[in-house]
């Protein structure tokens, strides 16, 4: 009887092995600042024990699917109405700040009143230079700090957000709510600012996040998309535009000598 050995190899291409989604930031200035992301996975937990919860499949496979972006900042900021009763920030730490005061203003911008949710609820937000980029179908999902502990908690809680990397690469913010502007919001230079969560098109595989190169592609494509929500109300609708433009690769790893 006649048989044929064949050796096949895997698929290649981007949708085979783990979903790759690189990060970059968008400015180089003050880069020292900004630690890479790193995956949710708590160190120096019990392990001994095999019903330990560090030893869940079912918590080791949560963990490992989120990924941390810490504060890159000490802050210590106050709300407050003028005599106008028009709302703003206060630096409660004033000169012993490690943020210059003419500085802080490009980083934390108080929401005109108007765009508030809630009459009550102040928002703030904190410009962030991370950026993400994937070559297939990823949307990210940024969410609040849920597995970290604080003894003093954020008087709020943050927006959260969903949108596809692939097409849609554009720097995050932290944005917050504030439940309480009595009290003040206290952000910690290395603490968790926020999580993110990538997802593709088959939830089981892995996800593995590299810094990418900021090639001339890539910056032309984030130039074409940049700005347009001062302009248009939808930005989901621009979606199918950008796709269309996009060039068919704009993830390359870094490699750094």
């Amino acid at each position: 009887m006649d048989f044929t050995v064949t050796f096949d190899r895997p698929e290649e291409g981007p949708k085979s092995g783990p979903l790759t989604v690189g990060w970059f930031l968008t400015k180089d200035k003050g880069a020292v600042l900004y630690d890479p992301p790193e995956r949710l996975m708590f160190r120096q937990t019990n392990k001994t024990h095999s019903k330990s919860a560090s030893r869940c499949p079912a918590v080791i496979q949560l963990e490992s699917r989120y990924f941390v972006v810490k504060s890159p900042f000490d802050m210590q900021i106050g709300f407050r109405r003028d005599e106008q009763g028009k709302p703003a920030l206060v630096n409660r730490l004033s000169t012993a700040s490690p943020v210059r005061g003419n500085k802080l203003g490009d980083l934390l911008t108080l929401v005109n009143e108007a765009e508030w949710r809630y009459p009550d609820r102040p928002t703030v937000q904190l410009s962030l230079p991370y950026t993400f980029i994937c070559d297939e179908l990823c949307y990210v999902t940024q969410l609040g700090t849920f597995a970290h502990y604080r003894k003093d908690p954020l008087p709020g809680t943050i927006f959260g957000g969903r949108f596809p990397v692939n097409v849609w690469p554009r720097p995050l913010m932290w944005a917050f709510e504030w439940h309480e502007p009595e009290k003040d919001i206290v952000l910690r230079r290395g603490e968790p600012l926020f999580y993110l969560q990538f997802e593709g098109t088959d939830p089981a595989r892995p996800v593995q996040v590299v810094e990418a190169e900021k090639t001339p592609e890539l910056m032309a494509y984030l130039e074409h998309i940049s700005g347009v929500v001062n302009y248009v109300s939808q930005t989901f609708s621009l979606f199918k535009a950008a796709e269309e433009i996009r060039p068919k690769r704009l993830l390359k790893p870094r490699v750094r000598e």
